[in-house]
């Protein structure tokens, strides 16, 4: 059979998915523990989530440096001991630290549970936050953050949620290198005391796990003392009046780089999927119009994308990219040219199907792993969406008309409505 390359290969569009279900648990003091079990592989991810990030911090930075420093020494391990009990067992560690929550997540053969479960339990109880290992730790962070704000792409980023949010605001503030050097050890310990110690969490337990790992997390942490009183937040709404133009002029620069968008929604918004298939469009993926006209045609830029990233309170619109000086306001002139076009002209048919076509592919192809699927899972379990948020996600992409799409740009997208910021020259 002689194979014809002149043909597209047939194709079924999805109209459906489906996960496997979520079994929850409570442990001896109160702890949830959601399971989900795909068994095809032997291995599992355990998760404890706290409610824990820049929202509850009295002092900035003690959410990041109190979490990362949870693996530097407990009472009878040193770092370096830390690290060989979960390397003896092929495990690995992550601690992570955002505005809404933080985890320590730990990665294992399900045979290795057992061993690794005390080791965590320790972090949890037991850290000493030693003053050698903190000190190595901010010296790092002060490193990296001052490459970083040579870049304009980070100084561009950090001054876009600012200028959205407010720079006290737990989703506008960004590690600043004079506050991280002033940060005490003091500070951390307060945070850890008060947020961490004996606080609630969530625990996700996915991969091949049933109920006899549920019994044996049970033994290591579910008789952890927890307090059941609901931890006040500490960080503040800000309003932000400032719609001009933010212009980081930087001569020494070559590029610029463009940030522009806006305050939006949580993804709980009855627009949300209509914004997310706009924005799709716009410049969410390789085929996008921005990239059609700014790349292909223009050759302004390597790469521009628009994305919604979306938290538990609050949520933005971005557009970002990186030019060349000499065309950033023909740049951002196009990019508002291709809104209006939105606004003003009917999406073709076959273009919004190819759209939905890739998103539902996408959305599919982001469940191959339970740690993926868990992923997913975090949206339900944790920021209170409904249950069928992920059952009926393709169903809702592809119920988007071309006359929602028209409604919700100039709904969402008015040229007044953006903030912008460019770090480098117009």
């Amino acid at each position: 059979m002689v194979l014809d390359r002149t043909q597209s290969p047939a194709f079924q569009t999805i109209q459906e998915v489906r996960l496997p279900q979520v079994q929850t648990f409570t442990l001896d003091n109160g702890i949830p523990l959601h399971l989900i079990a795909v068994p095809q592989q032997p291995v599992l991810r355990i998760e404890c989530i706290f409610e824990a990030g820049t929202w509850y911090e009295q002092s900035p930075g003690t959410s990041f440096f109190a979490f990362k420093m949870l693996a530097e020494g407990t009472a009878s391990r040193s770092s370096a001991q830390i690290s060989e009990s979960f390397d003896r067992f092929g495990a690995f560690l992550e601690l992570n630290s955002g505005p809404d929550r933080a985890s320590i997540v730990v990665y294992c053969l399900t045979k290795f549970l057992p061993n690794v479960l005390p080791v965590l339990r320790e972090l949890l109880t037991e850290p000493t936050f030693p003053e050698k290992e903190l000190d190595d730790l901010r010296n790092i962070t002060l490193q990296n953050l001052r490459v970083n704000y040579e870049k304009n792409a980070y100084l561009a980023g950090v001054l876009f949620r600012e200028k959205l949010f407010g720079p006290n605001h737990p989703y506008g503030r960004s590690q600043r290198p004079e506050v991280i050097e002033q940060l005490t050890r003091e500070r951390i310990v307060e945070f850890y005391e008060r947020v961490i110690r004996e606080r609630p969490f969530q625990l996700l337990l996915a991969g091949a796990a049933s109920e006899n790992e549920v019994i044996m997390i049970n033994r290591e942490l579910g008789q952890r003392p927890v307090l059941m009183d609901t931890l006040p937040i500490v960080g503040t709404e800000s309003n932000v009046a400032d719609s001009l133009p933010t212009l980081l002029e930087k001569p020494d620069s070559i590029q610029s780089s463009i940030r522009l968008g806006r305050r939006l929604f949580t993804r709980s918004h009855p627009d949300f999927f209509k914004m997310l298939v706009t924005n799709e469009i716009l410049g969410g993926y390789f085929g996008s119009r921005l990239m059609k006209n700014i790349r292909e045609e223009k050759g302004f830029t390597y790469g521009i994308s628009s994305n919604m990233p979306s938290f538990r309170r609050d949520g933005y619109f971005l557009i970002g990219t990186d030019v060349n000086k000499e065309n950033t306001q023909q740049t951002l002139d196009e990019i508002h040219k291709e809104i209006r076009i939105l606004q003003h002209e009917p999406v073709p048919q076959d273009e919004l199907e190819t759209v939905k076509n890739f998103m539902a592919g996408e959305f599919v192809g982001s469940l191959n792993t339970p740690f993926e699927i868990a992923d997913r899972y975090k949206v339900v379990l944790l920021d209170g969406m409904s249950a069928d948020f992920l059952t009926s996600y393709i169903e809702r992409l592809r119920a988007v008309t071309s006359d929602d799409i028209s409604a919700i740009a100039k709904q969402y997208l008015a040229e007044s409505s953006l903030q912008e910021v460019v770090v480098g020259g117009k």
